[in-house]
């Protein structure tokens, strides 16, 4: 039985999660706080598998309890809240704090459908309730990223980098991008599973420590070296002929939408053996089949490795389709990925 406290200013909210998971085999609510402190007193007592916790609220917010939590009492957090609010860019700063993934809770919660609701909230919490967590301490430092030498056979030089993500996403992404320098030769597509409103927020939270420049990618526009970007909300990523954007309606991939594997096998499809591929930290096995899509055309494929994932479900099933060419820490994908941009200049 996974062991779930709510964390939430809202008796509404509350009430209505309460009794959306009250209904979901294998969870229990073990209780109830209206904000950060009310949490932190009940945690020793309760010991709960999950934190479900509210951004906004009095006394002591999530972003203070999510520190205090990391540092005490470390479990896994999931941030529920509104996707729409004007600061919801903030929401990302519990990602920083330590903070797993994020919920969108509609800003109508009486009027959304319960029952999937219910489905996606229950299908968060289980995919956490297995994740490990780590003590973090303020005086806490990142390890210094970790140079990679590539010893590889003469390969087509590249001309793109197609990166897939969820589960854990925002936090992987954040430590490749920062790492990239400005003078970066490539273009570098990304495709982030995120519900909600939150891609917006997020790309501004990732450009905020980026060196190059981060924003969403628009139709029919030729993705630029230098350059990141984001598949849009409900739409697939591809290219058409000459290298633009393609974006499209086509039904969900893998059950997502966009996908990555869509992405990945229409970037291998067009660049070829020029395409590298990056999966990291996730839930499912979107993106397994677009890997291999680029493996078979020659391109370059990486994987972040398992002890360095929130979720290792999308690079696992990878690298069990024999798709992945190397497995590296996520410290150390930004610098494979100078490295391999300096073998072009060598090239």
């Amino acid at each position: 039985m996974i062991r779930v406290l709510l964390v939430d200013d809202s008796p509404i909210a509350l009430h209505i999660m309460q009794r959306l998971l009250s209904n979901s085999p294998g969870i229990q609510v073990a209780g109830t706080a209206a904000n950060g402190q009310q949490a932190l007193d009940l945690l020793p007592q309760l010991n709960p598998d999950v934190i479900c916790t509210d951004l906004h609220m009095p006394v002591m917010d999530g972003l203070e309890l999510t520190r205090e939590v990391m540092n005490k009492y470390p479990r896994p957090i999931l941030v529920v809240s509104v996707s729409v609010e004007p600061d919801s860019h903030n929401i990302f700063r519990l990602l920083e704090a330590g903070a797993l993934d994020i919920y969108a809770k509609p800003r109508a919660i009486l009027e959304a459908d319960q029952d999937k609701l219910a489905r996606e909230l229950a299908s968060k919490i289980r995919v956490l309730a297995g994740v490990h967590v780590f003590r973090r301490t303020a005086a806490a430092k990142r390890p210094a990223p970790t140079l990679v030498s590539w010893a590889l056979p003469s390969h087509a030089p590249a001309r793109i980098v197609v990166i897939g993500a969820s589960t854990g996403g925002p936090q992987a992404l954040r430590e490749i991008l920062s790492h990239l320098p400005r003078n970066f030769p490539l273009p570098v597509v990304c495709v982030q599973h995120i519900g909600g409103d939150f891609l917006a927020e997020m790309v501004t939270w990732l450009a905020e420590n980026a060196p190059l420049p981060v924003r969403k990618a628009v139709q029919g526009e030729v993705p630029q070296p230098g350059t990141v970007y984001f598949a849009r909300e409900e739409a697939h990523l591809e290219f058409d002929d000459i290298g633009r954007f393609n974006l499209t309606q086509a039904p969900p991939c893998d059950g997502h939408k966009p996908s990555v594997t869509i992405a990945l096998r229409a970037a291998a499809h067009r660049f070829g053996a020029s395409t590298i591929g990056v999966l990291l930290t996730g839930m499912g096995r979107d993106g397994a089949q677009g890997m291999a899509d680029i493996a078979a055309v020659g391109g370059i494929t990486i994987a972040q490795d398992e002890a360095s994932s929130v979720v290792y479900g999308m690079p696992k099933a990878a690298v069990e389709l024999g798709a992945v060419q190397h497995v590296l820490a996520i410290e150390q994908i930004a610098p494979a990925l100078v490295a391999l941009t300096k073998r072009n200049a060598k090239d």
